[in-house]
């Protein structure tokens, strides 16, 4: 699925993200695997709503599951998280880069006395002969 569409599968990891009970999911399960009752616990809703956001980490790529007898187990997917952290990097990266140079020009600059903001004089009208 990632190997397609990278664009379009940032978008379904970011849409999937934005949802706080998901994120806690996946904190969760970075910890490793747990039973849909396992993740279900710390939530106050019903196991079917849990069972929803799974189905949208699922979708995403984020989160693998596997039905062994009546036990659901998910786990993470770890190249889809290195996924959107290297997006993430990369723009930290480009804005960290920015701030250095203008720090960089902001160190390079001779110390002057601040100048005045105030306006320049005004040029008094031409009178006419």
């Amino acid at each position: 699925m990632l190997n397609n569409q990278p664009e379009a599968d940032l978008d379904l990891v970011f849409q999937a993200l934005s949802d706080r009970t998901r994120r806690a999911i996946v904190v969760r399960l970075c910890g490793g695997p747990a039973s849909v009752s396992e993740l279900a616990g710390p939530f106050a809703m019903s196991l079917p709503a849990i069972v929803q956001h799974l189905q949208v980490l699922e979708n995403s790529g984020l989160v693998s599951s596997e039905k062994i007898g009546r036990v659901r187990t998910c786990s993470i997917v770890p190249a889809t998280v290195r996924l959107a952290e290297g997006w993430l990097g990369a723009r930290r990266t480009h804005g960290e880069r920015r701030l250095d140079r203008l720090q960089a020009f902001l160190a390079a600059e001779p110390d002057s006395e601040p100048q005045s903001h105030e306006p320049p004089p005004s040029i008094p009208p031409r009178s006419t002969p």
